[in-house]
């Protein structure tokens, strides 16, 4: 091929198809103009990339994938990104959309390439997360030295490249907002080259199908009530919102989930995208409603029976997802309601109209605060998606050095909307790069927003008075160097952190907690003196509990908040909320609560589904048993597993019970668990109807069980399963208490 190829190549060609272009006025003129293009460059030799260097690693599919093997005579998107990058999150939708138009035996194939901006990004499990966060479905690349990126003298995140049948370059897309264009693009390469392309699979596997349940997925921020002991947390891969005891984890709420939505309405009606901040007040929680680009209030709903005890719920836990069915209660509903935004990724760097009318973008975090007004009459906003800070008035305030606004304004109040480093005295001047993470410190001497600035890596100040953006630690005084990022303890900007996303201010010590997410790392700042200092983590990712907060470990920490001596940390690609105990230099998990007290959290949503039993798992049919309507049976099972391993945490073990063509049998019962403990037997219930209805031959229930473990000198992990169908004789006539199967299987 030819080595010289590159994107320098293609642009003179191809702007003058642009101009073209935006000159058209019809849809047919425009695919005319895209006709002449590819018959003209199509020819061209010169136009041929090279191909993915051998070695590389991937995923989301069986094998390494070839433009002259597995990828010949397909029409090929890549997709140079980079996953902290806001711009690359903001085009994956059009990609996705682009996908459901056509699938790869039509002939197209979309490829990502992830070609790292910061090293904790070059590494393929760090990848692996998010490429399940962000529900990417087609293959992706790990370019870690960015070859393919050089070769073809690509110059910034994103950019698309679309490839002929040969591996022939054809269009480029630079940066986000070309929805229609790559859409035309791709129609017409199809069109054009239809009687080249192959229909033929090219071995898409993906990671998300073998998962094992988690109670939350991939957390992205947590937020403490101090007054009602109560903590939020942003479900992000579950898209809801989990209100729990700070004490002891209880479940209170669940909001959302599991699938993406938008809906407002009653708490069981209610939906998210991919929610990050939260903040929390007495009974209200409002949320960054991140990929909806929308900022929603959530109102829990309250017990009316007053000394009643209301645990008429379940819980069902499976493959990124939890919640409660609902049984009819005497209960006052919460709502859930949309404060700002219109559900669409918005351009509007000014704002300044009511909260329903207002786009925005990538909200990111949000903080209760004070502006000319009432106690917490705003709620600052950090909006990722425009590198700025916004203000949404609860009520009547005023911002310094802007005007009056009425409650339900949407307005910018820091950040010109460049993606810069640059502080200012004037807010509008100020420059931010994807602020991700805010800290209200109200009182004297401090009286400023904290911002998590993650693309420059630095710490920034708001000042509440003036709008004053001043720089704290971390970062370069370059302001358009967004490369000053490290590993370094140290003051001012001699301290170097990696992508921080949250901060947590504490007023009785006057420090700052910072989650330095790329560094795996909690840090402390003392804003005085602006030094910063490693608190906790040992700067490589991982899952340790100390004991002590040097030899802990975590994984893209996301989220952070204080509530008197502990810290609260969304350890979001654990899955898990560790807290700090302050006083100790001691760490522990907070547990959530298997039980929900919340009847009404998440509307039902029928069959389970599960992950699919790999090929190599046992399957056992057991002898019928006989039962009668009404009766319980009970299914115990004792595992015994080789000599020398133990389950392993970080891969939970779990089971399902499923009824295939008889769902009547498990309607509205817990149908997944996890398993932690193999010393005593897995016992299993369902409850049969009491009416029986009438079915085909004999209904069976089936159990499945998935179990990970290691070696206990952790050298080698594997994950086995085992499927048990239990054919159930079923007496009509009805009948009390319980039938025991005990039963064993060695793995």
């Amino acid at each position: 091929m030819a080595s010289h190829c590159s994107l320098v190549t293609l642009f003179p060609i191809q702007s003058q198809l642009d101009y073209a272009l935006d000159d058209a006025t019809t849809q047919q003129e425009k695919e005319d103009l895209i006709y002449q293009y590819l018959k003209k460059i199509d020819e061209r030799e010169d136009l041929k990339i090279p191909d993915f260097q051998p070695g590389l690693e991937w995923l989301n599919t069986t094998e390494p994938l070839s433009l002259s093997k597995e990828l010949a005579g397909k029409v090929v998107l890549l997709d140079f990104f980079t996953y902290c990058c806001i711009n690359c999150m903001h085009i994956l939708p059009d990609l996705h959309q682009l996908e459901k138009r056509h699938s790869v035996e039509d002939g197209l194939v979309i490829i990502g390439v992830h070609s790292a901006k910061f090293p904790n990004e070059k590494v393929l499990d760090n990848i692996q997360n998010a490429v399940l966060r962000y529900d990417i479905c087609h293959p992706v690349v790990n370019d870690n030295e960015a070859t393919l990126w050089h070769e073809l003298e690509v110059s910034c995140w994103p950019t698309l490249l679309l490839l002929g049948p040969r591996g022939n370059l054809l269009f480029s897309l630079v940066g986000e907002g070309h929805s229609e264009r790559l859409t035309l693009f791709a129609d017409s390469a199809l069109r054009y080259y239809r009687e080249q392309l192959k229909t033929h699979s090219v071995g898409i596997k993906l990671y998300r199908d073998s998962l094992p349940p988690s109670i939350l997925s991939f957390p992205g921020k947590v937020a403490v009530d101090q007054d009602n002991k109560k903590l939020a947390i942003a479900d992000t891969g579950h898209h809801r919102i989990l209100v729990v005891s700070s004490a002891t984890g209880e479940l209170l709420h669940a909001v959302g989930g599991p699938g993406r939505g938008r809906q407002d309405g009653t708490l069981s009606e209610a939906s998210f995208n991919s929610p990050q901040g939260v903040a929390i007040k007495g009974d209200a929680v409002y949320v960054a409603d991140t990929e909806n680009h929308l900022i929603r209030k959530v109102v829990p709903l309250s017990i009316s029976v007053p000394g009643m005890l209301l645990r008429f719920v379940m819980m069902l836990a499976w493959k990124r997802l939890l919640f409660c069915f609902r049984l009819q209660v005497d209960l006052v509903q919460g709502r859930v309601s949309t404060l700002a935004g219109v559900g669409t990724q918005g351009t509007d760097k000014e704002g300044g109209a009511m909260g329903p009318q207002q786009p925005i973008s990538s909200p990111w975090d949000v903080t209760l605060g004070s502006a000319g007004g009432a106690a917490d009459n705003v709620l600052w906003i950090a909006m990722a998606g425009t590198h700025q800070i916004w203000a949404l008035f609860l009520e009547d305030g005023k911002l310094p050095k802007g005007g009056d606004y009425k409650a339900g304004t949407c307005v910018r109040w820091a950040g010109s909307g460049s993606e810069e480093n640059r502080n200012n005295a004037y807010p509008h001047k100020a420059s931010f790069a994807q602020p991700s993470g805010l800290a209200l410190a109200a009182e004297e001497p401090w009286s400023c927003l904290y911002v998590a600035d993650s693309e420059s890596s630095s710490i920034r100040t708001l000042a509440l008075k003036d709008g004053a953006v001043k720089h704290l630690v971390g970062g370069e005084r370059d302001p358009l160097n967004l490369f000053a990022f490290g590993d370094v303890d140290g003051k001012g900007v001699d301290a170097k952190l990696q992508h921080p996303l949250g901060v947590a201010w504490s007023a009785e010590q006057s420090r700052l907690y910072v989650a330095d997410s790329y560094n795996h790392k909690i840090k402390v700042v003392d804003p005085k003196m602006k030094q910063c200092a490693t608190l906790a983590g040992t700067g490589e990712a991982g899952d340790a509990l100390g004991p002590q907060f040097t030899k802990t470990c975590f994984n893209e920490p996301g989220g952070i908040c204080i509530n008197g001596n502990l810290l609260y940390v969304a350890d979001t690609n654990n899955h898990k909320i560790k807290v700090l105990n302050l006083d100790s230099n001691s760490i522990s998990l907070l547990h959530i609560s298997a039980e929900c007290t919340d009847s009404a959290s998440v509307k039902p949503l029928g069959v389970t589904k599960v992950p699919t039993l790999p090929k190599s798992a046992a399957r056992k049919d057991l002898p019928p048993v006989t039962a009668s309507a009404g009766q319980t049976v009970i299914l115990s099972l004792t595992m015994l597993l080789p000599e020398g391993v133990k389950l392993t945490d970080e891969a939970p073990s779990c089971w399902a019970l499923s009824a295939e063509g008889n769902e009547w049998l498990l309607e509205n019962q817990v149908a997944s668990g996890g398993i932690v403990d193999l010393t005593q037997p897995l016992r299993v219930s369902a409850k049969l109807p009491a009416a029986v209805k009438e079915s085909d031959g004999n209904p069976s229930l089936r159990l499945s069980v998935w179990l990970f473990y290691c070696l206990e000198e952790g050298k080698a992990c594997t994950m086995k399963a085992a499927s048990f169908s239990q054919p159930l004789q079923i007496n009509a006539s009805p009948g009390d208490g319980e039938v025991t199967v005990a039963f064993a299987h060695s793995f």
